[in-house]
């Protein structure tokens, strides 16, 4: 969850104005860094890769929002999401052992930035609530929402943080709400999938022909809805071939079915040959509009579907092959 946490508040704030820029200052120490290269972007809009020395640091200055706006900082898939307004100077420093509960903002900026790194943090103890509250009622569900908007609101209340920024984030408080409720409604219509026959797909093989459910019955079946274009969808994939290797020979198979455009149809032949994916590739007849995708109502991916050897659901929604919860529960069942 804490990727979809993330890609929310992305997008929620990529759309708003940028206007006119001015100098920001950031110098950075990362301990243990991931790569030697850091990313800063905000939306589509910016994008600046630093080289970061051997002791894990780095200096950058650029152009930046005049009123203020949201930046992502990367190293590696790991990342935190800063407040950067023309004037800022900031100092900051992490060690990637603990990334989030490392970060320490100083300098011009730094109430602002201190306080998005303990949302990150209190979202993250929220998501590890979540898999319980997915088991609950609506009525329990909702509880749970409203006190986690309440504790945001509490956040920002009185603090002195830039009005821009808390003008960011008040609506977004209400649409992450509505984002988690609809989350949760997605969970409990995939639950009730479970134990059924599972809708059933004939798709093209990347290496040839077509494959349909059905040829896979007598297998534990483990699904990768995806796209292309999908960067979660991507990150998740040295995971996805690690999973596969682990199981390599044994009662399962491992299908992947892109929802690609027909424009996208080469990139993703070619993307298939050239990040060496393994496993039963499929390209859908109607990208998000085919039968077996609407059947498990997927609007939005990654989205993974483990399905038994009578062919009935396992799980719908299934855990993700970056999460050990997937290894556990594919060790219960495959021998």
């Amino acid at each position: 969850m804490k990727k979809a946490f993330i890609l929310f508040f992305v997008a929620i704030f990529s759309g708003f104005a940028q206007n006119t820029t001015n100098t920001v200052s950031l110098n950075v120490k990362i301990a243990n860094r991931f790569s030697d290269t850091i990313t800063i972007s905000s939306g589509r809009t910016f994008k600046q890769k630093v080289g970061i020395n051997k002791k894990g640091e780095f200096q950058a200055t650029f152009e930046a929002v005049k009123d203020g706006g949201l930046y992502r900082l990367n190293d590696g898939n790991e990342g935190t999401t800063m407040f950067l307004k023309n004037g800022y100077d900031l100092t900051l420093t992490l060690d990637t052992k603990d990334f989030d509960e490392t970060i320490v903002y100083k300098g011009k900026g730094a109430i602002e930035n201190n306080y998005l790194a303990q949302k990150a943090l209190s979202d993250e103890k929220f998501e590890m609530e979540l898999e319980s509250l997915f088991d609950a009622d609506e009525a329990t569900f909702k509880e749970a929402l409203a006190r986690k908007k309440a504790n945001d609101v509490k956040m920002i209340d009185g603090k002195g943080l830039d009005e821009t920024l808390v003008n960011m984030l008040r609506p977004s408080f209400d649409q992450e709400e509505k984002f988690l409720l609809d989350y949760y409604k997605q969970k409990v219509a995939a639950k009730k999938m479970e134990g059924v026959v599972s809708p059933s797909f004939d798709y093209e093989n990347h290496k040839g022909g077509k494959t349909k459910l059905e040829d896979l019955r007598g297998k534990y079946v483990y699904i990768d809805v995806w796209a292309t274009w999908c960067g979660p969808c991507i990150a998740e994939i040295p995971h996805l071939k690690k999973v596969e290797e682990k199981y390599h020979g044994k009662n399962i198979e491992f299908v992947s079915i892109s929802v690609d455009t027909e424009k996208d149809y080469e990139k993703w032949k070619k993307m298939v040959v050239s990040k060496e994916l393994g496993g039963i590739q499929l390209f859908a007849d109607k990208n998000w509009t085919s039968d077996f995708i609407k059947a498990y109502g997927i609007n939005a991916i990654p989205r993974f579907i483990l399905i038994g050897p009578d062919g009935k659901v396992i799980k719908a929604d299934a855990p993700r092959p970056s999460s050990s919860l997937l290894v556990e529960l594919l060790d219960s069942l495959v021998k």
